[in-house]
């Protein structure tokens, strides 16, 4: 029985990468893979999947308002009429997801009987939910965590995605901006603490 996924975690812990190797391992035994990611992230360019240490993979960009079901049942179907199945759909940057997106990504896995497996970040630089991962977290049958460390103690488990201009951490401003590690750091709950309330220190002389 297929399943929905949903693994996310903080920036550089290596999502992408991760799917680039699922999404690899599929096409090694000759299986069919959807690969789909959030047009809102254009660094490497329109509909691709990239890591940083070079890997990457076409990919469909994914729109507001598109009707994800609909487009993978296109694609089911003409699987189905060369004798062919889906063996999996990839979703990158599903933070970016809307909720009607995510049901659609569920009665993909509940109808069509495609497992979907998504990649993405919990929640944005001010701690608050991503409207994508809010539901993937509520709908999703697996929720895992691909962790990493804190890039300022080294030691603890990075929580979040803090967001840095100039050398100055961000407290303020959209919940989406596209940028890597020139602007996000990812940050355990202490240093994080510890960041903000030196800032606001200097904030106060």
């Amino acid at each position: 029985m297929a399943k929905l996924y949903f693994r996310y975690g903080t920036m550089s812990s290596g999502k992408s990468i991760e799917l680039l190797r699922v999404n690899f391992n599929y096409n090694e035994y000759g299986e069919k893979v959807i690969c789909l990611t959030s047009a809102k992230d254009d660094r490497y360019g329109k509909g691709k999947i990239a890591s940083r240490i070079g890997i990457q993979a076409q990919a469909i960009s994914i729109y507001d308002g598109m009707n994800v079901y609909e487009l993978i049942y296109m694609f089911y179907l003409s699987a189905f009429q060369e004798g062919t199945k889906i063996s999996c759909v990839l979703v990158d940057e599903a933070q970016f997801l809307t909720k009607k997106q995510v049901f659609h990504l569920a009665d993909v896995v509940d109808i069509l009987d495609i497992p979907v497996i998504c990649y993405g970040l919990r929640s944005d630089f001010l701690m608050e939910p991503f409207e994508g991962s809010k539901y993937l977290m509520i709908v999703a049958d697996n929720v895992e965590e691909i962790k990493t460390i804190c890039c300022n103690c080294r030691s603890q488990k990075a929580l979040i995605n803090s967001r840095f201009k100039n050398g100055k951490l961000l407290t303020e401003g959209e919940q989406v901006q596209i940028g890597g590690n020139e602007t996000y750091r990812p940050l355990c709950r202490k240093c994080y603490k510890k960041i903000l309330n030196g800032a606001a220190s200097d904030s106060k002389k």
